[in-house]
This record gives structure tokens, sequence and C-alpha cells, in this order.
């Protein structure tokens, strides 16, 4: 029996970009143009956070499942609609994140909450997401809709379950993916399967798709908190050990707990209740010891590996091997 031609390898991040470019280009003008306000402030906020960078990955999954299930028609105009209103979606989450984390420094630079305050923060964020539902009636899909204002449900409680588990140090890894699924997975979910549905594409291949975005969004998560106890504070663009201040477990410290001794796992359930962000060096010791970044980076290429197997069964095309990239990027970029 003749080998089987192997399967091309994933794309690199810059190719996938370019792939996704001209879409992206309209997705950035309909969310510059959707952003406009006649309230001063609004502008001033919105503007702040969208042009921080970023790139914009979850918007670029709309397009990129889109063009991976549209065929020659390529992606279009609902897409770059979708795209929008998920990127709307993600920048309202930033801007509360901020403010419940107290977080100063995203991206490089300083949050929305450190120069307008809290209350303006939270009330763009308010504006950003009822904007979204805008774009969302537009199009005029039911089941559009219904998945969005699921994912958007499914959001807020993971933020809740996130804000129950501040220096929690009984914090398992159980809990801590309970908290991933919903805070950070069901977007990239809902976006991969609007990528398709709005392609037209059967319940099956959207199913894939959506598989594909959940296990992908684990992997994110997963692969950013080992960041946050190993990548370059300036690279990183935010402070590094800012989870352990805010006191937050996450894997690499949960595991750590519950692989050292009973000494060290006490002290470093002490660090977590206190918040305790100057014990970094002891936690960076104790996590070294056990190999809780190692079986972290385990765990997020275990998901990585996950997202590409769920696209098993769509035809192959450049965009099939983007969303391959992804995966692969997901787990192996250094910030």
């Amino acid at each position: 029996m003749p080998d089987l031609p192997a399967p091309p390898a994933p794309a690199s991040l810059p190719q996938i970009q370019a792939l996704a470019a001209a879409d992206m280009a309209a997705v950035d003008a309909l969310i510059r143009s959707r952003l406009a306000s006649d309230v001063v402030l609004i502008n001033q906020v919105a503007e702040h956070i969208v042009s921080a960078g970023g790139k914009r990955l979850r918007p670029m999954l709309v397009v990129l499942s889109g063009q991976a299930t549209a065929g020659a028609a390529g992606a279009g105009a609902d897409h770059h609609q979708l795209a929008a209103i998920i990127e709307f979606i993600h920048t309202s989450t930033l801007l509360h994140d901020d403010v419940v984390d107290e977080s100063d420094l995203r991206r490089g630079r300083s949050t929305a909450n450190a120069i307008w305050g809290n209350a303006a923060s939270v009330l763009v964020g308010d504006f950003l997401y009822s904007r979204s539902f805008q774009l969302m009636v537009e199009l005029d899909r039911m089941d559009v809709m219904r998945l969005l204002a699921d994912t958007t449900n499914r959001i807020a409680e993971g933020e809740v379950l996130q804000l129950l588990h501040v220096r929690n140090p009984d914090t398992d890894e159980a809990a801590y993916l309970r908290v991933i699924e919903r805070k950070t997975a069901v977007l990239f979910a809902a976006g991969t399967r609007l990528g398709a549905m709005a392609s037209g594409a059967d319940a099956a291949t959207a199913q894939a798709l959506y598989d594909y975005g959940m296990a992908l969004g684990h992997a994110f998560q997963i692969a950013d908190d080992v960041l946050d106890y190993s990548a370059d504070a300036a690279d990183l663009g935010k402070n590094l050990g800012d989870d352990l201040a805010e006191g937050k477990a996450t894997l690499p410290l949960i595991h750590a707990i519950a692989h050292s001794d009973s000494d060290t796992a006490q002290r470093l359930r002490t660090i977590i209740e206190h918040g305790d962000g100057s014990a970094m060096p002891e936690v960076l010791a104790a996590i070294h010891a056990t190999g809780g970044l190692e079986y972290s980076r385990r765990r997020a290429m275990d998901y990585a590996a996950s997202a590409e197997a769920a696209l098993a069964s769509l035809p192959e095309s450049a965009a099939l091997d983007a969303l391959r990239g992804l995966a692969r990027y997901a787990v192996e970029r250094g910030h």
C-alpha cells in the first residue's frame, strides 16, 4: 500500500495574517466606523483600547473559519460583521477585567481604568456590549443571536466564577479549567462556529469548528498562564506575576501545591490567600521544583492537538492550514 502524502505543514503566524489580511482590513474598518459615538469619552476610551494593537486573534478566527467553509466564495460581509461583534465583546470584557483585577498595564500600555478611572471603563465596556448586540440584530438571524446571547452569558458566569477563586488556595485543576472554558474558550468557539454558520456550512462542520475553537481557547489560556511565570515582562506587555499578586491560582501554581511537600504547599497556600506578589521568587522555585511549567505546557499542547484533530473532516485549504497553524502558535508563542 503506498504511503499517503503528509499533510502540509501548518502555516506560520505571518502567513496566517497575510491570508486573513484583506478580510481583517474590512473588519477593522467596520469596527472603527461602529465605535463612533457623539459622546466624546466613549470615543476616547474605545479608541485607546482598540488601537492598543494585539493580534485580533478572535475576529481572525471568524474570517478564517469562514474561508475554510465558504469554498471559492471566501469570507464576506456577514463574516466581517460577526468578526466585529466578537471583537466588541472581547474588548468589553477586557475593560471590565482590568477594573476587577485593578490592572494598570495591558499590552505594554496603561489600561483605560488607569487613565480615565473605573467608572468610565465599566460604562464604555457596557457600550461595547450593547453595540455588539445592535450589530447582531442587524443580521436578523435567530441562530446567531441565540449563540451569542448564550456565549456572553457564559462569559459573565466565568467572570463571577473566577472572582470566587481569587485568593482561594483550594482552587484545583478542574475548577481552573471551568473558569477557562467560560472566560476564554467559549468566545473562541463561538467565533469559529459563527464563521461556519455565515458560510452556510452543515451542522457537523459547524460543530467541528466549535470543538476546534473550544480546544484552542483552552490551549491559548493555559499557555498564557505559563507565560505569566516564564516570559520576559517587556515581551508579555503586562507586569510579570500579576496573577500571583491578584491571588489567582493558575495551573503552574496549582500543580506546585499538589506536588510539594506539606510545608511548601502550606506556604504557597498562604501566598495565594494574601495575594503576595513579593513572594514570586519562592513561588517560582516551587513551580520549577515540581515541574509545574512543563506540566502546564504539556496540558496546553494536549488541547492544541485536540484542536487540530477537530479539523480532520474539513477539506484541505490554505485557511485550514492557517487554523492548524494557530493551534501551534497558541502554545509556541513567547508573548
